[in-house]
């Protein structure tokens, strides 16, 4: 499977989605179409998975090189946070906001479609180019979930904020503060053996470290017991950095030259 194919796998999975939360909300004292439901979500997440394996072995590399594979790899992994969090912690709404997320990324790429091209740049041939980029994108996804976790929170603000949403948006931080730490080191190894430097201070490599230092930033709010409701407005905005961070810098007039940019 190539881009060629893509529209039809984008639309089926959205299609599961759409029509599996539809039977997950409004069919809460029927278990058969509640059963149905999740088979639906599931169902799409598993298409994007097959798809991206087959794209995989259609190119024979890893689908990282642009932003338009990154995005498919993102679509398909932040329904299984949703999940995840359903199955650990019982919190069913979260799935949802993490499937519209997935299914808008989705739109992204068929609004801009990407070049098929099999070819692989010698920077990108390193053995740590696949660790690098795939550690980020758990990270941007438990983050982007955190963010969605943080905005639900805010929206029942009239109510007395839910302890289970609280302590979901900051486990979720905490996780992807994580990733985004080994995303960092495994770039800076990555680095060394592409360029022959650790850090040169490129425009990606920056903000990457500001969007590191943003959530950092929040790790210490809590240690020293920062209001709660400002807690979760800084969850819910910190994500913005990171959209900048992944693919908003690429359109900075200092990121032209940038060694990161691996489309031109």
């Amino acid at each position: 499977m190539t881009w060629v194919e893509f529209p039809y796998v984008a639309l089926s999975a959205m299609a599961c989605w759409g029509g599996g939360s539809l039977l997950g909300v409004f069919s809460e004292k029927r278990k058969a179409l509640k059963i149905t439901g999740t088979v639906l979500m599931l169902g799409g997440t598993a298409i994007m998975f097959l798809f991206l394996v087959a794209f995989w072995s259609e190119l024979d590399r890893p689908p990282l090189r642009t932003l338009g594979e990154t995005r498919l790899w993102y679509a398909t992994l932040i329904p299984v946070v949703g999940f995840l969090v359903e199955y650990r912690w019982n919190v069913r709404w979260l799935k949802y906001y993490c499937m519209a997320l997935a299914a808008f990324f989705l739109v992204i790429n068929l609004l801009h479609p990407d070049v098929y091209d099999r070819s692989l740049m010698p920077a990108l041939q390193s053995a740590w180019f696949v660790p690098h980029v795939v550690v980020y994108l758990v990270g941007y996804v438990l983050l982007a979930a955190s963010s969605a976790a943080a905005w639900h929170n805010l929206v029942r603000r009239r109510r007395p904020l839910e302890t289970d949403g609280e302590s979901l948006s900051h486990y979720l931080a905490l996780l992807g503060f994580v990733f985004l730490t080994f995303g960092l080191v495994f770039g800076a190894l990555w680095a060394k053996e592409a360029w022959g430097h650790y850090w040169t201070w490129d425009p990606k490599e920056t903000w990457a470290l500001i969007a590191w230092l943003v959530y950092l930033g929040y790790l210490h709010a809590t240690a020293v017991n920062v209001d709660r409701n400002r807690l979760q407005w800084y969850l819910a905005l910190a994500f913005l950095v990171l959209l900048v961070s992944w693919f908003g810098v690429n359109y900075l007039p200092s990121a032209q030259n940038s060694v990161h940019s691996y489309q031109s």
